[in-house]
C-alpha cells in the first residue's frame, strides 16, 4: 500500500467525502485534470481523471476486479469473515474471468435491447399511475413520490417480487451507496452493511424457496434453475447477485432522473426548449448521463507492472479508480464547454454505465426509464417548480451521486 500523503498545508485534490465535494465534484476534477490526471490520492490508490487514461483502464485486459485481494490491502487479513464484504466478493460487477463470464452469462439474456424495449408500455403505465396519484396533491418529492417507484416497480416485475411484497422495498433504506465509496467504512458502518444484508439474504432466501415450488417467468427463476444445476451457480453467488440487481437495477436511475430534473431546472433555457421539443429526449438523456453523472466512479487492479498510465508507473497489484464523472467533463473529448448542459450537443457518448466487460446490464433500460419519467412529467406537469433548485440535499456517499430529496410544486 502506498503511504503517500500530501502535505497539510495543501488541500487533497480528491477527498471524495468533504461536503463540498459531494456538492460539486467538478471544479475539483478540473484541478485534478490540469494538474495531475493520473494523481496518487492519499487513500493510497491512484486516481485518473482524464477521458483518454479512465476509458484504457475500463478495456485494458492488464487491469481486473481482484476484489478479495484489493479488499484485504485496505482493512486486513479478516476483512472477507465479514458478511457484507463475502456477499460483495460474489457480485459479478467485481468478479474478474471466467467467473465473471459464467454469471453475467446467466442473465444477460434478461436486458437484450429487444426484451428492454417491450418494457416500455409497462414503463409508460407506472409513471402514469404514479403521476395520477400525486398530481391532485399539488407537491411531491420529486425522488421518493416519483423517481423512485418507477425502476423499483421494474426491477420488481423483472425478477419476480410478488405485489404485496413490494411496499417494503418501496420504503427501504437507500443508505447502502457507502458501500461502493473509496474511503474505507467505520467499524459502525460495516456492521449496518452485515445486517443490511443478513435481512436481504433471507427474503430472497424465501422468495427462491417460493419460485423452485411456483416457477414464473421471471430471472429469479431462472437462477433458481440455474443454480440447481450446480455447476452454473452456487447458492452464495445466487444470493449475492440477486441483491446486486435488485440494487444495481434502481440507484442509479433514480439519481438518474433526479439529477437530470435538477440540470433542467437550473439550467430554464435547456428545460424551455425540451418542452417546446420533446423529441429531443434521447440526446438529452445521453447530456444528463453526461453533465452529472449517476455514477461517478469504478475501480480496477494492475494485474501486472503498467510502465505509464498517464505520466505515473503503476505497480501490479495498486488501485486504480476512474473517475467516470470527470472523464466526462474532459475537454479533450468535449471541446464546446464540457461545464454547460446542452441538450443538442452531438456526439455524447458519456462513460457513465463503465466500459469493457463490466459494461452496465442496464445501461438500455435505465435510458428508457429516464427518457419516459422525465418526458411524460413535463408533459404532465408543465408549471412544475422546484422548491430550491440552488442548495438541494445530496445524498453523503460519493460514488452513487445523488438528491436525498427534491421537493416541487405546481
Amino acid at each position: 500500500m502506498n503511504e503517500h500523503v500530501q502535505t497539510a498545508s495543501s488541500a487533497p485534490l480528491f477527498n471524495p467525502l468533504a461536503p463540498e465535494f459531494i456538492r460539486n465534484p467538478y471544479p475539483h476534477y478540473e484541478r485534478m485534470r490540469t494538474t495531475d490526471p493520473v494523481h496518487l490520492a492519499p487513500l493510497g490508490m491512484y486516481v485518473a481523471s482524464r477521458h483518454a487514461e479512465v476509458s484504457l483502464v475500463m478495456r485494458d485486459k492488464r487491469f481486473g476486479k481482484d476484489y478479495v485481494e484489493r479488499t484485504i490491502r485496505r482493512y486486513g487479513p479478516k476483512i472477507m469473515d465479514e458478511p457484507v464484504f463475502r456477499s460483495m466478493s460474489h457480485w459479478m460487477l467485481q468478479q474478474d474471468p471466467p467467473d465473471h463470464t459464467r454469471l453475467r452469462g446467466l442473465v444477460v439474456k434478461a436486458f437484450t435491447a429487444r426484451r428492454v424495449e417491450d418494457m416500455r408500455p409497462r414503463i409508460q403505465q407506472v409513471v402514469d399511475e404514479t403521476l395520477d396519484r400525486v398530481i391532485p396533491q399539488g407537491r411531491m418529492d420529486l425522488i421518493e413520490d416519483f423517481a423512485f417507484r418507477l425502476p423499483v416497480t421494474i426491477i420488481c416485475d423483472m425478477l419476480g417480487i410478488p405485489e404485496d411484497h413490494r411496499e417494503a422495498f418501496y420504503t427501504g433504506s437507500r443508505d447502502g451507496g457507502r458501500l461502493l465509496d473509496p474511503v474505507p467504512l467505520s467499524p459502525e458502518e460495516i456492521k449496518q452493511g452485515n445486517a443490511s444484508n443478513a435481512l436481504a439474504a433471507m427474503y430472497f432466501q424465501q422468495l427462491f424457496d417460493l419460485r423452485r415450488k411456483n416457477p414464473g417467468d421471471d430471472l429469479i427463476t431462472q437462477l433458481v434453475q440455474a443454480e440447481e444445476d450446480g455447476s452454473k451457480l452456487s447458492n452464495e453467488e445466487l444470493t449475492a447477485n440477486i441483491i446486486l440487481l435488485f440494487g444495481a437495477g434502481h440507484e442509479t436511475t433514480v439519481n438518474l432522473i433526479g439529477n437530470g430534473l435538477l440540470a433542467l431546472h437550473r439550467n430554464p433555457d435547456q428545460l424551455a426548449l425540451l418542452k417546446v421539443k420533446p423529441e429531443l429526449i434521447t440526446n438529452a438523456i445521453e447530456e444528463f448521463l453526461r453533465y452529472d453523472s449517476s455514477v461517478q466512479l469504478t475501480g480496477r487492479v494492475a494485474l501486472e507492472d503498467i510502465d505509464d498510465l498517464g505520466g505515473k508507473r503503476i505497480p501490479k497489484g495498486e488501485a486504480v479508480l476512474c473517475l467516470l464523472g470527470s472523464a466526462n467533463h474532459d475537454p479533450a473529448v468535449y471541446p464546446d464547454n464540457p461545464e454547460r448542459l446542452d441538450i443538442t450537443r452531438p456526439n455524447v457518448r458519456p462513460l457513465s454505465f463503465g466500459g469493457g466487460i463490466h459494461f452496465c446490464l442496464g445501461a438500455q433500460l435505465a435510458r428508457i426509464e429516464a427518457e419516459v419519467a422525465i418526458s411524460t412529467l413535463l408533459r404532465r406537469i408543465p408549471d412544475l417548480r422546484l422548491d430550491d433548485a440552488l442548495n438541494p440535499e445530496w445524498r453523503p456517499t460519493f460514488v452513487l451521486r445523488g438528491l436525498k430529496r427534491l421537493p416541487a410544486s405546481w
